[in-house]
């Protein structure tokens, strides 16, 4: 699969509406696969199993606390002060019991949810950082634009609302099991008299639990019915405004410079009123909402009394019998109830399921067949030279063709180990995709490179990514700075003429604010001092650097013998200094 053909998952600027083009059956299976694939799987697995144990023991307390009602209400109504101490010691035991299950369930509750947490945030990022998938989606889906949402409240709330959610349902389920039972049996008792007839109706308090809640269900269904879209579209929209916020902060320089701080405001004002107007439609839909759920809970205060008081003035149940009735009736109510109360969370848990199942699916999905006729096809060859044959890039993907690109003139290029190369072309040409493509960054176009197998290839960009931490980590990274000595860093230090560094290795900073741009590349340099790769291709390092920044870098290029060094770009200073081999790219002829 090519990376511009994603469009099965991800071919739309509105994220909302890629990720309805997954079915709700399919984002349940890609987040039971990440489940599934978790290293935190067993001990969810154990909190899990844990937690029912303590639900089926709160039910059966529950049960024992419903049966109290009668005796206890019963002493009340005979004014019996031995039996109404005896039931506040029977109460005292059966509330503390409960007490501790509670205390013991919010504590498993908690753990479940991290350790949700924990296993979908390992695996959604793993899986964006895996085989160069995080760049690819970036440079074809709007969903790799500013991933973080994702990555990080997405996943949280996905996590922790799995949680919550499953522990209530599975809670509900069990009370309403326990007390069916219950409420049936205490209906059998209830016999009407109309016009001197007596008749009863088999489980008349359990019809009309369910009737009440199923009504209760189906007007917050009516109601509520666009919340689900609303969420997802409010998180978007969240994540445009950090991602806003976040690029202007990162050129504060460059906005003052320009005295754009005006347009910047402006612009991020303008994001704040999407997502406001977001948050207002969301207000109105809950507020709807409400007008639901709170008023069948209000009317629930009274139903039970209602529903069970024709038997009570009847004179066939005793007005203990009458409060353990209405207990069990709430009891089942709220049961069956559990989808109206939850119905909002419901709705924002699907959001977060959908965006971060959709995000998960376009990561997996770039791992395709890319061997196809419109693909450049990366493969492994001989481990001392670099193949490139009959190579075309196509700048500009199309769904009919390719509108732009550029091929190399030497149809079928070796490369040998040791070699220095240097890659240039024709004006207009740009060449950093030639620099992705031998990096497996852009696999649109046709032919074949065929890469050192067994060799790692070090690939050096013009802008060096420089991560936040100590100086010593930065010179090495991505490999582990404790296996490089002190004394061999310096000196790399000093030899691309940054010394006055050495002695700031343990000093952890924004580096990349710290040092300007022949800084940087310098910094880069040493690393390769250090590490002394056998192959490295470098993007057009040496340009736009000061004279004396390009000789000791060019000096460096010739220190590393042992290197092979393919240079793209077009310096004069490495071409008079290595001798190297010439290639060139030319433009595509244009279509007739």
């Amino acid at each position: 699969m090519r990376i511009s053909d994603l469009a099965a998952v991800t071919a739309t600027t509105d994220t909302t509406a890629a990720s309805m083009e997954l079915s709700f059956g399919r984002q349940l299976k890609i987040a039971a696969d990440s489940f599934w694939q978790s290293a935190s799987r067993n001990r969810i697995i154990g909190f899990a199993i844990a937690l029912l144990g303590v639900i089926l023991l709160t039910a059966y307390g529950t049960v024992l606390l419903n049966q109290w009602n009668a005796p206890f209400y019963n002493a009340l109504e005979r004014r019996d002060l031995p039996a109404f101490i005896k039931e506040l010691q029977n109460f005292a035991v059966i509330a503390g019991c409960l007490l501790l299950l509670n205390v013991i369930q919010t504590w498993l509750n908690q753990m479940t949810a991290l350790s949700m947490r924990e296993g979908l945030s390992r695996d959604v990022v793993d899986q964006w950082l895996t085989d160069r998938r995080a760049y690819r989606l970036s440079v074809s889906s709007p969903l790799g634009i500013n991933p973080d949402q994702r990555l990080h409240e997405d996943a949280r709330k996905l996590a922790e609302m799995t949680a919550s959610l499953a522990i209530g349902l599975v809670q509900s389920t069990i009370l309403l099991a326990s007390f069916v039972g219950v409420l049936w049996t205490l209906s059998n008792d209830f016999v009407f008299h109309v016009d001197g007839r007596s008749f009863a109706i088999p489980g008349y308090l359990v019809w009309g639990a369910l009737l009440y809640a199923t009504a209760a269900a189906l007007l917050s269904q009516l109601v509520g019915r666009s919340l689900s879209r609303l969420n997802a579209e409010r998180y978007a929209k969240e994540a445009d405004l950090r991602f806003a916020l976040m690029r202007a902060n990162e050129n504060l320089e460059a906005i003052t410079l320009a005295r754009a701080g005006e347009t910047e405001r402006r612009h991020i004002h303008e994001t704040i009123d999407t997502v406001l107007a977001t948050i207002r439609r969301l207000a109105l839909a809950l507020t709807n909402l409400t007008w639901v759920t709170a008023g069948f809970g209000w009317l629930a205060i009274v139903v039970p009394i209602l529903i069970a008081s024709p038997a009570y003035f009847a004179g066939t149940i005793t007005f203990g019998g009458l409060m353990m009735a209405a207990a069990a009736f709430t009891q089942v109510y709220s049961a069956l109830r559990w989808y109206v109360d939850n119905f909002g969370q419901i709705a924002d848990w699907q959001a977060a399921l959908m965006r971060v199942t959709v995000f998960r699916a376009a990561l997996t999905s770039l791992d395709g067949d890319v061997s196809d006729k419109t693909s450049i096809v990366l493969e492994t060859g001989p481990t001392d030279s670099l193949a490139i044959e009959r190579l075309e890039v196509c700048a500009r993907p199309t769904t009919s063709g390719c509108e732009t690109g550029f091929r190399l003139h030497e149809q079928d290029a070796v490369i040998r180990s040791g070699d220095r190369v240097m890659i240039n072309g024709d004006h207009g040409i740009n060449r950093k995709l030639l620099f992705n493509a031998l990096g497996g960054l852009w696999t649109d176009g046709t032919g074949m490179i065929r890469l050192p197998e067994g060799e790692a290839i070090h690939f050096v960009p013009q802008q060096p990514y420089l991560p936040e931490g100590k100086l010593r980590s930065l010179l090495v990274y991505p490999a582990p700075s404790a296996d490089f000595s002190d004394t061999d860093m310096v000196a790399a230090l000093t030899r691309v003429g940054l010394a006055n560094l050495s002695s700031r290795l343990d000093e952890r900073n924004r580096w990349d604010r710290q040092l300007d741009k022949d800084e940087q590349a310098e910094l880069a340099f040493a690393g390769l001092l250090l590490r002394r790769p056998r192959w490295i291709v470098f993007e057009e390092v040496l340009e736009g650097l000061e004279p004396e920044t390009v000789g000791r870098l060019v000096g460096v290029m010739q220190d590393l013998s042992d290197s092979t060094l393919i240079y793209i770009g077009r310096s004069a200073a490495f071409n008079e200094a290595l001798s190297p081999k010439l290639l060139h790219l030319e433009k595509l002829p244009t279509a007739p």
